[in-house]
């Protein structure tokens, strides 16, 4: 599952986007905080970025050229600004696509498969994560542990795909349930302490214990 990076300050149009993305079976990062976004980027390791130009404190532009300091990360402009010099600038510097706002929806998502295709032609389809003899398999939503394999709900997915995606840091309630409500999943802390505990329970049915390990007071840790 391919992580796709949002920065736009536009709040309404950054949910509207990432709603979409997430429908469609993307991981949605979304940039809240407009100071060091390069440095961002490269802790999120993003699979592409999109990237608005006119944003408090730097433009895109130098956000991309910042980026493509460290990193080939694919970058699709999308921007209100639509002279023919600001597409210029923005494949002179970096970006790999220039689309102007309001984009067709369907245009957009063509345009992001086509790239991620070009950017990962083999290794990084992501469709199968393998974490300590662990299958994750996002296109079936099924786990699989020495050949026996159970299934899972939708937020038991992108749960388990979180916290794996974040494998070796602690993650926190808080965290999580900003990551699923920000992907039109609605969870609070039962519903969430429940998921954990649902989850934790079908890792032990194919084989593995203390897979997901508690941080009192901290959170969640792979």
């Amino acid at each position: 599952m391919f992580n796709i990076m949002i920065i736009d300050d536009n709040e309404q149009l950054q949910n509207e986007l990432g709603n979409m993305l997430f429908n469609n079976s993307y991981l949605v990062t979304k940039i809240k905080e407009f100071n060091n976004i390069s440095s961002q980027v490269e802790n999120n390791n993003p699979d592409l970025i999109l990237l608005d130009i006119n944003l408090p404190n730097e433009d895109g532009f130098k956000i991309c050229t910042e980026i493509r300091s460290f990193s080939k990360v694919p970058i699709i402009f999308i921007t209100s600004r639509d002279t023919n010099v600001d597409e210029l600038m923005g494949i002179t510097l970096g970006g790999d696509d220039f689309i102007t706002k309001p984009y067709n929806t369907q245009i957009l998502l063509a345009r992001i498969s086509s790239l991620l295709k070009r950017a990962y032609p083999n290794d990084k389809s992501m469709d199968i994560i393998k974490y300590k003899g662990l299958k994750l398999n996002i296109l079936s939503s099924t786990l699989e542990h020495d050949g026996k394999i159970v299934e899972l709900t939708k937020n038991e997915l992108k749960i388990l795909h979180y916290l794996i995606n974040n494998k070796g840091k602690i993650v926190s309630r808080v965290d999580i349930m900003e990551y699923l409500w920000d992907s039109s999943l609605f969870v609070n802390d039962n519903t969430l302490t429940v998921n954990i505990t649902r989850i934790r329970n079908k890792i032990e049915e194919i084989g593995l214990s203390d897979f997901i390990k508690t941080k009192r007071g901290q959170g969640y840790i792979i």
